[in-house]
């Protein structure tokens, strides 16, 4: 049962002078101006409406679609009153909101713990300077560290960003990102393929040839290292891929790493990984092995069998000899995948 619910705030653009060469915002939410107070409370009431009675026991409202503590501080009072409002009134628990990385100091994070802020994102994308440079981001590796490092000494929760494939990236580049990230420690993270949309800079670049996206399995198997790496090191990766909406979905601006199942598409290469290394195991003891039961629990079975059955098909063919079984066992973890004898 779902226990945790995100009332989500987009303020797309806002407080953001700087373009990265990726960014549209206004596509990205489908949204031409900023959120009122009005219209604000308005969503937040309607979508306390529909979980009332759910069991929900944590409620957020998250602001996302721009630079929070870039827009002016009038702004940040009036918009996080509201939420504060909320969160005094027991209506919901946490406050969350996104911002850059040069955007914090101990101003800013003065007031956001006045206001009861508790998780702080910062859109990070990549901790190389020449893909810093090149995606225009407008801020350097020693920023993303110092607001780091402030963010979780004024006793946030720290969340980081990164993407996956922008101008100058590599693979080896991202699994290095996702590294630095470990170190750092945030409590939670985000992975996002680049993604190509119309009216952008970068849409310019793939269209005269000076950008190259990653092929959809770089991009796949790079996520997926990276995911490894932070899951390893205790960060919970909240979000792998950017949400379908309906305005991307059916206006066909998207060009480059966006597939509506990505994570499944990650998580379906992880539990490959781990059911291999187990039934290696299994055939270095006796070669001639020809049943074999997979398992896990029902929650991770779409992820075991893969998208499209792509893994039930690759263990079918590279092991033509074996006699494959796919089973749900619900005293198996989540995202764990045990494999059996048959």
């Amino acid at each position: 049962m779902k226990t945790h619910a995100i009332i989500p705030i987009f303020i797309p653009h806002l407080g953001c002078p700087n373009d990265c060469v990726f960014c549209n915002q206004k596509k990205i939410t489908a949204r031409t101006g900023p959120l009122t107070i009005q219209e604000m409370k308005f969503k937040i009431d309607e979508y306390l409406k529909t979980i009332t009675g759910r069991g929900i026991q944590t409620t957020e409202i998250a602001f996302y679609g721009g630079s929070f503590t870039g827009i002016p501080k009038s702004d940040q009072e009036a918009y996080l009153s509201v939420a504060k409002e909320y969160k005094e009134a027991g209506k919901i628990q946490k406050v969350h909101l996104s911002t850059r990385p040069d955007y914090i100091d101990d101003q800013i994070l003065a007031l956001l713990k006045q206001h009861q802020v508790d998780i702080i994102e910062l859109g990070v994308q990549s901790l190389d300077e020449e893909v810093l440079k090149l995606s225009n981001r407008g801020h350097s590796i020693q920023s993303v560290y110092d607001a780091s490092l402030l963010i979780k000494a004024y006793g946030f929760e720290l969340g980081l960003q990164l993407m996956i494939g922008l101008p100058g990236d590599t693979p080896e580049k991202s699994i290095a990102s996702a590294k630095a990230v470990a170190q750092i420690g945030p409590s939670i993270g985000r992975l996002y393929p680049t993604i190509i949309i119309e009216d952008t800079e970068l849409y310019s670049m793939y269209q005269n040839g000076s950008y190259k996206p990653f092929t959809m399995e770089e991009t796949i198997l790079t996520t997926k290292e990276m995911y490894r790496i932070l899951t390893n090191a205790g960060v919970n990766v909240i979000r792998i891929g950017l949400k379908s909406t309906d305005h991307i979905a059916t206006n066909g601006e998207i060009a480059g790493g966006y597939h509506p199942a990505f994570r499944q598409l990650v998580e379906a290469e992880l539990a490959k990984d781990q059911m291999e290394d187990q039934l290696t195991q299994i055939l270095l003891k006796d070669p001639n092995t020809q049943n074999i039961v997979f398992a896990c629990n029902g929650t991770s079975f779409s992820n075991m069998i893969g998208n499209g059955r792509s893994n039930k098909i690759y263990f079918e063919k590279k092991y033509a000899q074996i006699r494959f079984q796919f089973h749900v066992d619900y005293s198996i973890p989540n995202l764990t995948y045990q494999i059996k004898l048959g």
